[in-house]
């Protein structure tokens, strides 16, 4: 890709998954603690060190941090669940609504963080939140279920978006995607085989901008 694209290749020691970042292009990221300052992949390395690291590489000018929840899933808690950008100064965050769920104490803090940032240009940000379905279709449920709405992916003229077969709650996410992203078609799908082993769209596919964008 990179030969193609006509770009150099910058090397790094940190291990990371792209589901764990998310940037807004002008030099903010969102990135959750509990997956990449945690011992299975940057072993005791502290957040003024991982920045020192990560900034450059990225061309980012500042980094929220959200706490995440370490050891809960496979992802030790990917930022792209909790908390994405629709453009600078837009972001869609998660919420878990059920209080039997342990996502739903981590998703309210988040979510008042958010509320509470600023981004690197000084501007605070308008939260969009994404309620997570009440139910899921049985045939896929799992432990490892990942029935978040977070993990949409942006391409050419759409965005695609899960859906779980709970109408008001897929339904709502629909229109809520729709207002942040008025010029594109929103296109649910069925990923049931995905999530049942924590996944979503977005882990299973990789952007690549218009070379010269």
């Amino acid at each position: 890709m990179a030969q193609q694209a006509g770009v150099s290749v910058i090397n790094t020691e940190l291990v990371l998954e792209g589901g764990c970042i998310e940037v807004d292009g002008h030099g903010t990221a969102i990135i959750t603690e509990s997956c990449v300052l945690n011992d299975n992949r940057n072993p005791g390395m502290a957040k003024a060190q991982f920045e020192d690291l990560l900034m450059p590489l990225l061309g980012l000018e500042k980094i929220i941090w959200l706490p995440g929840v370490r050891g809960q899933d496979i992802t030790d808690g990917h930022t792209d669940f909790y908390a994405r950008f629709a453009r600078p100064g837009v972001v869609l965050a998660g919420y878990e609504p059920d209080p039997a769920y342990a996502d739903h104490d981590i998703t309210k803090q988040h979510i008042a963080m958010l509320n509470s940032a600023i981004d690197a240009q000084g501007n605070s940000l308008d939260v969009v939140v994404l309620e997570a379905p009440s139910t899921i279709r049985p045939a896929y449920e799992t432990s490892d279920f990942a029935a978040g709405y977070g993990g949409f992916y942006v391409c050419n003229g759409a965005v695609i978006m899960q859906e779980f077969g709970d109408a008001a709650a897929d339904n709502a996410v629909q229109a809520a995607l729709q207002q942040v992203f008025p010029d594109r078609d929103i296109v649910a799908i069925n990923i049931d085989g995905i999530a049942a082993g924590g996944g979503s769209i977005h882990c299973a596919t990789q952007q690549e901008p218009s070379i010269g964008s």
